[in-house]
């Protein structure tokens, strides 16, 4: 994975590598954000960079040993960690991500890098509320993979895709390692919930904050896939910043998913307008049902068309991306959103996402978000 590879992000690629090239490589870094703004291949990227033997004109070669290693996966310095599970796991059966690299390459080089949890936990056949994990097993697998001496690089990389999701022991083991690190030895941690992480860990990691990935770079995505200018804008606005919700719009793959969505938010919009508490418990039991995915699509559409409204409501209906039933729901909706309650219904929204990606129960999470939102519905009529 070259940096010509990665997506957007032109000044923070710039920025690492002149961190590599200046020799200033913090040994332990905390690469943040969204896996669809494109996260976990900037890591690879950077890690080539670092190991490739005639990196020039601002990237790594792609045709070294090294590069060709890294790019299969496959380099002996580069030790990939991931979470992992599997049903009808055996009592004490140690489950680790070295099991599972044949399937990890593969979702890899399908998706350039670019996939979610919730596709890779259904490559692993996790079913509907099954989750990886990141156990005391694996960290005593990095200890040791790291006591060796490198292979063909200068550094050794250990990159730890959601640390979040390792147990209290698994993190223990792992601030050890960062406390007290080897020579030469890079860890890469790539969060989507950093706050998950112990405050001793993150507080020993240099940040690395990935954002959205900008509009104009998705519309050009978008246009090289054959949509008109027009239509490639309004998909790259809808994207969010981000590839895997770009690619969904492309392959039309959301219709199902954004009809959902909307009838869920406006179903929600409307029982919360209309004090219809008893109604908001039978919602709460509809969404609940659905999939972590399906939620999470909820999430994401309810935030865009709240903040969509917010800007209808605040006179800026002309640079709205709002169509058909959409734009008619949100035209009559928009003056119940206001700067009274725009942002705590967000922070609501992102406070249900958090307790749902901590296996929260769905049902108790969604009976008090549906609540809170109907509260701060009422704070404008």
């Amino acid at each position: 994975m070259r940096f010509a590879d990665i997506i957007g992000h032109d000044a923070l690629k710039a920025r690492l590598k002149a961190q590599i090239d200046a020799g200033r490589v913090s040994h332990a870094q905390l690469f943040t954000g969204d896996a669809g703004y494109g996260t976990l291949p900037l890591a690879l990227a950077y890690v080539q960079y670092l190991f490739c033997s005639n990196h020039h004109d601002g990237d790594s070669c792609g045709e070294c040993p090294s590069c060709k290693q890294i790019e299969a996966l496959a380099h002996p310095d580069l030790h990939m960690v991931f979470p992992v599970n599997k049903r009808e796991k055996k009592p004490n059966e140690a489950v680790i991500s070295d099991l599972f690299i044949d399937k990890w390459r593969e979702i890899w080089q399908r998706n350039d890098g670019v996939f979610s949890a919730d596709e890779w936990y259904a490559d692993l056949d996790l079913g509907k509320t099954m989750k990886g994990l990141i156990t005391t097993k694996e960290s005593e697998e990095i200890i040791r993979k790291l006591q060796f001496k490198s292979y063909s690089s200068e550094y050794k990389a250990m990159i730890i895709w959601l640390p979040e999701a390792m147990n209290q022991e698994a993190a223990n083991k792992i601030l050890k390692i960062l406390e007290e690190p080897w020579d030469k030895t890079l860890f890469i941690l790539v969060s989507e919930h950093p706050e998950l992480l112990l405050q001793t860990i993150t507080s020993r990691t240099q940040e690395v904050s990935v954002g959205r990935i900008d509009v104009a770079t998705l519309q050009s995505v978008a246009k090289r896939e054959g949509k008109s200018r027009e239509e490639a804008h309004n998909i790259a606005r809808l994207a969010g910043g981000s590839i895997l919700e770009l690619r969904e719009l492309l392959r039309g793959e959301t219709d199902e998913s954004r009809a959902q969505s909307f009838e869920l938010f406006t179903r929600l919009m409307r029982l919360s307008y209309n004090d219809k508490h008893l109604e908001l418990f039978e919602w709460a039991d509809d969404i609940a049902a659905l999939t972590r995915e399906g939620q999470r699509q909820f999430f994401l559409h309810a935030v865009r068309l709240l903040r969509e409204s917010y800007m209808l409501h605040a006179g800026l209906g002309s640079i709205s991306y709002l169509w058909g039933e959409e734009q008619a729901f949100c035209k009559k909706f928009a003056p119940f959103i206001g700067n009274q309650n725009i942002e705590i219904l967000v922070e609501e929204i992102e406070r249900a996402m958090l307790q749902i990606s901590q296996n929260g129960s769905p049902r108790i999470v969604f009976t008090h978000f549906a609540l809170a939102v109907s509260k701060q519905i009422n704070r404008l009529q």
